[in-house]
């Protein structure tokens, strides 16, 4: 019998990892199919708050924050570029890293207001704009057309961004998993119980859902 499962994904638009993750996990659900109803809402999570409009060079922010050669930096992306294309997500060859909070408002509208679905596909849109084409997620034309691709309604996107509709959620959010303890992304809750970090392999998510769904789940 199929088991209903809630899992709350707190991670960013400019994390890799999260791609990795949010793709592995994806892949996992496909796995289970019928046996498991599961409801992913996503959580924001800042990486670089402070980032400028402009964004940075990612091989000079990177060194500079966690002391990494541009060797170094290349060498992970390589990697990070393998595990996406394990998981069906491509990486491009991203050049700099930009500000995620207007991104993180839209998403918070897609999950209030949006139809069913339509925050986690807006995400994906988000990630492939950001990891894939390496495009500028402050920008708000760029925003607006991952918007687009993701099915939803662009008029509405712009109004969400002229403004400053969802920054407080967005912010409560970010303050409420703070306290909670969670420092790195993505960080997977299961049923408000059990916490999953890092961009696991689709096995490893599939086992950790079992094992969970076995412990708490009740038939639907």
């Amino acid at each position: 019998m199929t088991q209903s499962l809630k899992i709350d994904v707190v991670s960013d638009v400019a994390c890799p990892w999260c791609a990795v993750g949010l793709s592995s996990l994806q892949r996992a659900l496909e796995r289970l199919g019928d046996e498991v109803s599961a409801e992913i809402v996503l959580h924001p999570f800042e990486l670089n708050p402070q980032m400028p409009p402009e964004g940075e060079p990612i091989v000079e922010h990177i060194g500079r924050k966690y002391g990494r050669t541009e060797a170094q930096v290349l060498e992970a992306q390589a990697m990070i570029r393998e595990r996406g294309a394990s998981v069906g997500f491509t990486f491009g060859a991203r050049t700099h890293i930009y500000n995620t909070f207007d991104a993180h408002r839209l998403l918070q509208w897609a999950r209030e207001d949006g139809p069913a679905g339509a925050q986690l596909a807006l995400k994906m849109a988000l990630l492939r704009s950001y990891f894939g084409d390496n495009r500028d997620t402050s920008s708000h034309d760029v925003l607006l057309d991952a918007v687009e691709a993701a099915g939803l309604d662009r008029a509405q996107a712009r109004t969400v961004l002229d403004t400053d509709a969802y920054a407080d959620d967005v912010r409560e959010e970010e303050a409420n998993y703070q306290r909670m303890g969670i420092q790195s992304v993505p960080s997977i809750i299961f049923n408000d119980r059990y916490l999953v970090t890092g961009g696991q392999p689709p096995e490893a998510f599939e086992q950790a859902i079992r094992e969970i769904v076995a412990k708490s789940g009740t038939p639907d």
